[in-house]
């Protein structure tokens, strides 16, 4: 217990130390925000500081927190390490960057700033990869939230049943002004997260209390506890995924940043948002511990048990929470999971549109034109919704994790570019590098699956790699204002 309490506190008091570091690095000042400059009733639209960071925080808090540090426990304590050490150095910093680089230039989705940065090669690649993503995220939060959702309601009310009627509400989150829709529903949605946060946590905590012999918070040990033989580096970071930093924040994070009436309130809004979603993952990785923790070898094992049910899914949600708070509670608890995947499925959509309209130019400020783009997504979304979800999140994972490394790029040479502290960023994303490309390397649905061996150098000697072209294109460019890869 004494571990999850020290964690707790590190990632609040990150936010208010390193947080305000990386804000005062980047230099907020008081110029006008797109949505002040030219607010559009659709897409730019004023909010308050308050909701907009709710917005942000359910945009970007889906079932990653929840699914991926469950299934990041199978690995034992370690995973605290980096839930804590990757939000305040990795995703606050990531987060914080896509944010503010949009309100800079003009709104604009993570695809055209990164090809501002890192050149127009990066950026038609980035279009594509984003878009991509979003439907993945997209599709992954549609299954996540109707299987939650199905395991309360009878069975005549399937999950295929749920998933129709989650894809209806995408569409019109996806289709109507951002304040119509999610701007009024997002607040209750948030309660439910507020619910489930609490929750959780504290049942987690009481029981641990009331029962140390079978169920403590395990304190931390550096042991790889996983019994399916996978190593902690790299396949535990990409599993946690959203918990620590995720690229999927970069494609939600433009969309609030056309909300903002002004920069200075960044830090809290973005890097904030990160800082309470590591919160979230915190709270799950520790009940998902202590749920399934036995000390009698014989019956089982934290990761034998959590290997069972698969990990983080519905099933292993559903039995945390009924089993920590009761029937009621539990449901209670599940409608605030729930709000997750619904509340970041609905954006992933909606970020795809946006990506597309940036793409071709498409004016989103006309209905037919937003019909137009939002019709095909969904529907594409269905058909591949009945793709394996397992598999699905496998893609997802690396994806998700390529995507925030180059994100984290663009960043870098941004404040390169500005004469600021690239080092933030630029530190970051060589690790990310390093995790990517060692993961590429040996995940089994990735095919080349090659030994650690050769995996684990090769992986580091890529994002070395990355880090000279960086360091002579942009910090030290031979050919002068040459800050861009072309």
């Amino acid at each position: 217990m004494i571990t999850f309490f020290i964690a707790l506190a590190c990632l609040i008091g990150g936010y208010f130390v390193y947080g305000k570091f990386v804000d005062k690095m980047f230099h907020p000042d008081d110029r006008a925000t797109p949505c002040v400059s030219h607010p559009d009733g659709v897409d730019y639209c004023p909010l308050p500081k308050w909701r907009a960071f709710l917005i942000q925080l359910l945009n970007i808090a889906g079932l990653g927190p929840i699914f991926g540090a469950l299934s990041g426990a199978i690995w034992g304590p370690s995973v605290y390490l980096w839930i804590v050490f990757g939000t305040i150095f990795a995703g606050g910093v990531h987060d914080y960057l896509s944010g503010m680089l949009s309100i800079r230039n003009d709104g604009a989705s993570i695809s055209e700033i990164t090809g501002k940065y890192l050149g127009n090669g990066m950026k038609q690649v980035m279009r594509v990869f984003s878009v991509i993503l979003l439907v993945m995220v997209g599709i992954v939060f549609m299954v996540g939230a109707a299987g939650l959702i199905a395991n309360m309601t009878p069975p005549a009310l399937n999950k295929q049943f749920w998933v129709i009627v989650v894809l209806i509400y995408f569409f019109l989150a996806t289709l109507l002004p951002i304040d119509k829709l999610i701007g009024k529903l997002y607040p209750v949605f948030g309660i439910c997260l507020i619910i489930m946060a609490l929750g959780v946590g504290g049942g987690t905590v009481i029981r641990a209390i009331s029962d140390p012999t079978n169920h403590p918070m395990v304190e931390l040990t550096l042991q790889n506890l996983n019994d399916s033989g996978k190593s902690i580096w790299p396949f535990m970071f990409l599993t946690v995924a959203c918990g620590a930093i995720s690229g999927f924040h970069a494609t939600q994070s433009p969309m609030i940043a056309r909300c903002v009436t002004n920069e200075k309130e960044g830090r809290q809004i973005f890097y904030g948002a990160m800082v309470a979603e590591g919160i979230i993952a915190l709270l799950w990785a520790s009940a998902g511990i202590a749920f399934y923790y036995n000390r009698d070898p014989a019956v089982g094992s934290i990761t034998a048990n959590l290997l069972a049910l698969g990990g983080g899914n519905s099933t292993t949600v559903y039995e945390i929470s009924t089993g920590l708070l009761g029937k009621v509670g539990g449901i209670l608890a599940v409608l605030g999971v729930v709000a997750c995947p619904i509340t970041s499925g609905d954006t992933a959509f909606r970020s795809a549109r946006l990506t597309i309209a940036d793409w071709f130019h498409i004016d989103q400020v006309d209905m037919k034109k937003r019909l137009a783009l939002t019709l095909p997504l969904l529907g594409i979304g269905y058909a591949v919704s009945f793709v394996d979800y397992q598999v699905v999140w496998r893609y997802f994972t690396w994806s998700n994790q390529t995507l925030a490394m180059i994100a984290l790029w663009a960043g870098a040479v941004y404040l390169v570019s500005q004469k600021l502290n690239f080092w933030i960023a630029a530190v970051p994303a060589t690790f990310m590098s390093a995790v990517s490309m060692t993961y590429l390397l040996m995940a089994p649905e990735l095919y080349l699956q090659l030994p650690a061996s050769i995996a684990y150098p090769a992986g580091i000697v890529v994002a070395l790699a990355f880090f000279a072209i960086f360091w002579f294109r942009a910090v030290n460019p031979a050919k002068k204002g040459s800050l861009v890869f072309e």
